[in-house]
C-alpha cells in the first residue's frame, strides 16, 4: 500500500477506535435502537449535505435506481444489524471488550471472500490466522463462561455476530459497490440504515424517548459525523483500492484504542484474559496477511 493508504487506515482505525466509548456511554441513557437511529441520521444528514455540495458530479438517480437493492443489502448487513447488535451487547459487556471482539471482522472475512470474490484466496497462512484467532475469542469468554451462560456472553455474542456481518457486507461492496464515488456509496447505504432503523424503533418502541444528557447528544453527533459520515467515505474509498482483506486490518487499531479509552475514562478493567485474548486475535489477522504463495487452496468460484 501507497504512504496515503496507510495514512487513511490508520485514521480510520482510530476514529472507529473511539466509538466504542461513545457507545457506552449513549447506551446508558438510550434505548440500542435509538442509539443506532439517531447516528445514522446524523451521519446521512452530514453526507447528504456533501452530496449536494458535489452534485454536479454524482450519477443521476436513472444511473442509481438499478443500484439500489444492491445498496439495500448492504444497508442492513454494514448498519442496521451489526450496530444494533454492538449497541445492545455493550449494555452487557465493557466496551474495551467489544472493541476486540470487533477485530475478528478479518477472520470472518477470510472465510467469505474466497466464496464471493475469485482473487481472494484460502492459503494456510489463513487458515494458521483464523484458528489462532478464534482461540483468542476463546479465551476472551473464559470468564463469562466459568460462571454459566449469562447476559455478559449474550453480549459478546452479539458483538461476533456483527463482526460476520460486517466481514459479508465489506465482500459484498466490493463486488457490487464499484463504479460510484465513496461519498455517494456511504450516503445510500446509511440513509437507506436509518430509514430501517426507525421504522423498527417506531415499531417496537412507539414515540421513543429522547437523550436526557448533554453528553449523550455528544455521543451521537460524534458517531453519526466523525465515526460514520467521515469514516464510511474514508472505507469506501480504502475497499476499493486495496480490497476488503487488506482493509478489515483497521481492526488491529481500533480494539487498542477502544481498550485504551474504556480503562481511561469509564474505568473498565482488563483482566489477562482479555490481554491474551487481544493478543491471539491480533496475531491471527497478522498471519492472514503474512504471504504464503507455495500452498494455496483452489477458491470457489
Amino acid at each position: 500500500m501507497k504512504t496515503k493508504e496507510w495514512t487513511i487506515l490508520w485514521v480510520l482505525g482510530l476514529i472507529w477506535g473511539t466509538s466504542f466509548l461513545w457507545i457506552k456511554i449513549a447506551v446508558a441513557d438510550v434505548s440500542p435502537l435509538v442509539l443506532v437511529g439517531f447516528r445514522t441520521l446524523f451521519a446521512s444528514l452530514g453526507l447528504g449535505a456533501i452530496i449536494y455540495h458535489y452534485r454536479e458530479s454524482m450519477p443521476s438517480w436513472k444511473e442509481l435506481r438499478k443500484r439500489v437493492p444492491d445498496f439495500l443489502i448492504i444497508a442492513i448487513c454494514n448498519i442496521s444489524i451489526p450496530w444494533a447488535l454492538i449497541s445492545w451487547g455493550e449494555q452487557y459487556v465493557d466496551s474495551g471488550i467489544a472493541s476486540i471482539i470487533n477485530s475478528t471482522m478479518p477472520l470472518f472475512t477470510i472465510i467469505i471472500a474466497p466464496l464471493m470474490i475469485k482473487e481472494e484466496g484460502i492459503t494456510i497462512s489463513k487458515i494458521a490466522g483464523l484458528i489462532t484467532g478464534f482461540i483468542g475469542v476463546i479465551l476472551l469468554a473464559l470468564p463469562n463462561v466459568q460462571s454459566g451462560w449469562n447476559q455478559g456472553l449474550n453480549g459478546m455474542a452479539a458483538c461476533l455476530l456483527s463482526s460476520v456481518f460486517y466481514a459479508f457486507s465489506a465482500v459484498f461492496a466490493r463486488k457490487k459497490g464499484t463504479g460510484l464515488p465513496p461519498q455517494l456509496q456511504a450516503f445510500l447505504q446509511l440513509s437507506m440504515g436509518s430509514a430501517i432503523i426507525w421504522i423498527a424503533v417506531f415499531a417496537t418502541e412507539g414515540i421513543p424517548a429522547l437523550p436526557n444528557h448533554a453528553l449523550t447528544w455528544v455521543a451521537l453527533l460524534w458517531l453519526g459525523l466523525l465515526g460514520s459520515c467521515i469514516a464510511y467515505i474514508l472505507y469506501f474509498y480504502l475497499l476499493h483500492r486495496i480490497g476488503p482483506t487488506r482493509v478489515s486490518t483497521t481492526t488491529y487499531i481500533s480494539p487498542l484504542v477502544g481498550v485504551l479509552l474504556g480503562i481511561i475514562f469509564l474505568g473498565e478493567p482488563f483482566h489477562w484474559q482479555s490481554f491474551a485474548g487481544a493478543l491471539l486475535i491480533l496475531s491471527g489477522i497478522f498471519i492472514v496477511n503474512l504471504k504464503n504463495k507455495k500452498v494455496e487452496l483452489e477458491p470457489a468460484d
